[in-house]
Parts: structure tokens; C-alpha cells; sequence
């Protein structure tokens, strides 16, 4: 006859079973059972009420007092713990409200073992078991102001040298030293390059200033002393009409358009007359011109346009009609500006003959030219003014109407 399972024995016949499965070894003390969470009044109040057949317990969730490490580790003998994988245990951010994965946190398992961290390895300052700060950025930058820097203290290389330890260099570092300090051949070769620049710089500079500058200061003052000086032989009874020494004054030239009281003096000499604001005449040391006073010939004049006073600057502006005044001791000779000839080589000497060529003067007459450099701040060719007298007035009768107005 087969016999019957345990489910179909009734309550009886279960226990019975259950009973052959007791191990004598491994049973209890009386009163207690196998399981921590069987609970002898639950099972006697469940057989009271009539379940039909006892239980050996019932599970329960884990009690308030229990902590599950502990039972697995006291009861199992750890055994049961080592055997679990650890599991990661998000922790919450009580900053940014977030969650920290398990990368950032101590893995939360039963009997894992903090990981060695390899910053506490390599640097000297940190503690290989030092906690891990479980906040967000703002705990982290915290912990490490506390901490005196942290790691980026610890980072830093500790460099220390003969002189901070105060040990005198040996013969070789100071001469190892003497020589880094000593310049090069190209450090000396380009500072003296620069120097010469600079200061070829700075004399072209004073160059320039005092051409276009101080050159005219100097010039009106030299031509404006000979002028009173002139002024005062007339007023003397000095300088008659005659010959005159190369740079010597004999007359004053006025070009009222212009602006121009400026004294003429004999010759045209760059040193003697013409650097110093005058306007020189060509004389015996040149090519021969008339004087003023002379019945027909042409009184030919030369003057700087830029520089050194710069009297002819802007004849470039006279037109015909345009009045040029000589004044001499006993006379005043009345130009009116006839023609131009905008620039000529300086070889074109034949603008100054006693009928000027390219003047449009056909015959004899009492002229007056005027030249100068062009173009402006260059001396490559001449430009050349032409004038024709219209007035000769004695200086005891006044000064000419060109004059006056």
C-alpha cells in the first residue's frame, strides 16, 4: 500500500512527518526554536483559534530593535555577510537635493572594506583612512578650508635652495651663478643695435624741430635786428646808395598780400643771408643784377620758401595787379606782379636777365623777379615771380598808397 503524502494525511499525519525530520544533533533547547523570528504566542494563538493545524512560526518584518549587520554577523559568523554582494546605497544631498551614485560615497555593504585611496598614498600629509565627505561641492570646498588647503596644500613641491637654507655656494654654483647672471654676446650686440637706433631717433627728431621750428624763430629775429639797424643808418645818415658788402642790408622788401617786412641784403649767400630771414640780391658773387634805382635792368631777389624764416612761402598766391614795395634810404619803388613761371630748373638762369625769358616782357624795362625753391620742403626746381615798376616815390613825400591801405 503506497503511503499517503503529508498534505494528505490530515494534521496528524503531517506532524508525524515533520517529526522524522528531527535531527536529535541539531535540536533546540526546550522552549526555544530554530528561527529568531517565530514567536511561541503567535503560534499558540493561531492553533487556539482553530487554523486546523499548528505552524512552526511566522515570519515578521524586521523588528525596530534589530539590526540586520548584526544578526548576519553574530549569528552566521559572518559568513553570510562576506558571502553578499555589496550593494551601493544612494545617499541624499542635503544641498542640491539630489541623489549621490555609488562612485562618489563608501559602498554600504556588510563587511566590505573601505577601498585604499591613492591620494592618502602619494601624499605625506593625508591619512590613508580619513572619511570620505559625503555632501555636495560647497561640503567638499568646506571640509577643505577646515582641513588648511587639503590636497592642493599637500600638492605643492617644497623647493628649498642654498640660500633659503642659508649654506654658502660652493665655488662651483657661484661660478655657475656668475655666469647665468653675465649677459650674452647677442643680449650685448642687440642692446647696443637699440641704442643706436634710438638715438639716431632722437636726433632726427631735433632735426626736424629745428628746421621747421626753431629755424624760423631764430631766422625773424636775426632778420628783424637787421631791419631796425637799417632802419637806424637811415635815420643816421648812413648807407647811401653804392656798393654793399656781400650780406650786407641796403633795402626792405614789403609784399603786403603776403604779410612780408623782411630786409634785403647783398649776395645770396646761404649762410651769410638767406638762413637768416633775408632776402638776398643777386650780386657780384652770383650773377649781376640791376639795383633799384637803376633806369632800365632787372633787380632780381632770391629767399627761402620753407625754413629759416621762409619769406617767399606763398608767392605762389600773388596774382597780377598784386603790389611788391622796395624801400631804400631816400626811396620807395612800386612793383605791380605781372607774370609767374610755376617751376623752372635751377640751370634757367635766364629768368633773371635784364629782359627776364618766359616773362612775357618784350623790350627793356625797369623789372623785379623774385625765386625760390618749389616744391615746398625741397629744393628740385625754382619757381619764379615777375614784377614791373609803376611808382617811384621819394621817402619825404610818405609812403606809397600800397602801403597805406
Amino acid at each position: 500500500m503506497t503511503a499517503l503524502r503529508p498534505e494528505q494525511a490530515g494534521a496528524g499525519g503531517f506532524e508525524e512527518a515533520v517529526g522524522r525530520l528531527d535531527d536529535p544533533l541539531n535540536d533546540p533547547l526546550p522552549g526555544q526554536h530554530p528561527s529568531p523570528w517565530f514567536r511561541a504566542e503567535d503560534a499558540q494563538q493561531e492553533a487556539e483559534a482553530g487554523s486546523g493545524r499548528p505552524e512552526q512560526g511566522r515570519l515578521e518584518p524586521e523588528p525596530e530593535w534589530y539590526d540586520p549587520e548584526g544578526y548576519a554577523q553574530d549569528w552566521y559568523g559572518g559568513a553570510h555577510a562576506a558571502a553578499q554582494e555589496p550593494v551601493a546605497r544612494t545617499v541624499r544631498d542635503d544641498e542640491t537635493v539630489a541623489l549621490r551614485t555609488a562612485d562618489t560615497r563608501r559602498i554600504a555593504g556588510a563587511g566590505a572594506e573601505p577601498e585604499p585611496d591613492p591620494v592618502a598614498e602619494r601624499e605625506p600629509g593625508t591619512a590613508s583612512g580619513a572619511p570620505v565627505v559625503t555632501g555636495g561641492r560647497a561640503a567638499r570646498r568646506k571640509a577643505a578650508k577646515k582641513g588648511g588647503g587639503g590636497r592642493r596644500r599637500a600638492a605643492e613641491p617644497q623647493e628649498a635652495s642654498a640660500e633659503d637654507d642659508g649654506k654658502p655656494l660652493t665655488r662651483v654654483e657661484a661660478r655657475r651663478a656668475a655666469r647665468a647672471a653675465k649677459p650674452t654676446a647677442g643680449v650685448v650686440v642687440s642692446r647696443a643695435v637699440g641704442e643706436v637706433f634710438i638715438s639716431i631717433g632722437v636726433l632726427m627728431l631735433l632735426f626736424v624741430t629745428y628746421q621747421l621750428w626753431w629755424s624760423n624763430i631764430r631766422a625773424h629775429s636775426l632778420a628783424g635786428n637787421a631791419r631796425h639797424h637799417l632802419e637806424d643808418d637811415w635815420a643816421s645818415g648812413k648807407g647811401k646808395p653804392g656798393t654793399f658788402e656781400p650780406g650786407q642790408g641796403f633795402a626792405i622788401l614789403y609784399i603786403p598780400k603776403l604779410d612780408v617786412v623782411v630786409p634785403i641784403a647783398e649776395g645770396i649767400s646761404k649762410t651769410k643771408v638767406l638762413d637768416k630771414g633775408m632776402v638776398g640780391h643777386y650780386g657780384e658773387d652770383s650773377i649781376p643784377t640791376a639795383m633799384p634805382d637803376a633806369k632800365t635792368g632787372n633787380f632780381a631777389l632770391a629767399g627761402h620758401r620753407n625754413t629759416h624764416g621762409e619769406p617767399f612761402r606763398y608767392i605762389n598766391r600773388l596774382q597780377p595787379g598784386d603790389p611788391i614795395v622796395v624801400e631804400t634810404q631816400d626811396k620807395y619803388y612800386v612793383y605791380k606782379m605781372a607774370s609767374a613761371l610755376p617751376q623752372t630748373p635751377p640751370s634757367n638762369t635766364a629768368v633773371i636777365n635784364p629782359i627776364p625769358a618766359g616773362s612775357g616782357f618784350t623790350k627793356a624795362g625797369r623789372y623785379i623777379t623774385l625765386t625760390t625753391c618749389t616744391p615746398e620742403f625741397t629744393s628740385t626746381y625754382r619757381m619764379i615771380v615777375w614784377g614791373k615798376m609803376v611808382e617811384e616815390r621819394p621817402r619825404s613825400k610818405g609812403k606809397p598808397d600800397a602801403l597805406v591801405g
